[in-house]
């Protein structure tokens, strides 16, 4: 006795049969689709993506924690020696504080003061200021033998306009011209590449920086000042590929990591010769 199936009927001629059969075979793998299901590729996805998302934001958090107790300890250094021989007003944001640093003294302003005791140092930096503010630093009419400007960073993270960033970049400059005679605009280096960022904002990061230093390169052709390029490519960048030069939010440089913009300051600025009046120690 012979086995029936449903196959004499999906091979006749009648249409109505076949068309039968073919709903029959089709009801027969959809319900074996219900028995056996695909694994759900999709969701399985969606929950690695998931997870990557808690852990980087989680980082995220955990480092912004970290530069906010940094901020909260930094003071920015003052200097006020009985007879200075020279002067230096610094302008800017976290960097002109010397966050990051373990103490004042070993910010670059601390560092400069350190090398210089015969420096008067007038420190108006503070932390989150961004170029528009940096604007509103500059109080009364004093002049000063130096300028440093340190600022950049927060209108690359805050997503600042281009424009306005440009306008106000400018605007310091001028400001800082009107004070003293060699002004030097030392921008943060390339943001994207701390470890405070994951891809794909250290990206944006970095695109945004590298349009910064451009516009303060421009300003300062204009203005007659000069730039102290702390930028680098990833490749080439120290605080990339040397450990220990970020303070522990990843974004700041540490005790270290100031000591390097030191050295590139008096490499790059021309401030060597007109510092050792003020008695190198």
């Amino acid at each position: 006795m012979t086995r029936q199936t449903s196959a004499p009927l999906v091979a006749c001629g009648g249409s109505g049969l076949c068309a039968r059969a073919a709903r029959g075979v089709a009801s027969r793998h959809k319900l074996a689709r219900m028995r056996h299901p695909r694994r759900p590729v999709l969701p399985l996805l969606a929950l690695a993506a998931a997870a990557v998302v808690l852990v980087t934001s989680g980082c995220a958090a955990w480092r912004i924690g970290q530069a906010a107790q940094l901020a909260r300890q930094s003071t920015p250094f003052q200097q006020v020696p009985v007879n200075p021989t020279l002067s230096l007003l610094i302008v800017g944001d976290s960097t002109g504080v010397g966050t990051g640093a373990s103490a004042p003294g070993n910010s670059l302003a601390g560092l400069l003061g350190s090398a210089y005791p015969g420096l008067r140092i007038d420190n108006r930096a503070r932390d989150g200021a961004t170029f528009a503010d940096v604007v509103r630093q500059f109080e009364g009419t004093q002049r000063y033998d130096l300028v440093l400007i340190q600022a950049g960073g927060n209108d690359v993270i805050r997503l600042r306009s281009d424009a306005d960033v440009r306008a106000d970049i400018d605007r310091v400059t001028a400001l800082a011209r009107a004070r003293s005679d060699r002004v030097v605009l030392m921008p943060a280096g390339n943001v994207g590449n701390a470890p405070f960022f994951f891809a794909p904002v250290s990206w944006t990061m970095t695109q945004r920086a590298r349009r910064l230093h451009g516009f303060v390169r421009e300003s300062a052709a204009r203005h007659g000042a000069v730039v102290v390029n702390l930028f680098k490519e990833k490749a080439d960048d120290p605080f990339v590929q040397v450990p220990g030069l970020h303070a522990v939010d990843g974004l700041h440089p540490s005790d270290a990591g100031y000591r390097l913009w030191r050295d590139e300051l008096l490499a790059q600025s021309g401030w060597s010769e007109v510092l050792s009046g003020a008695g190198l120690r």
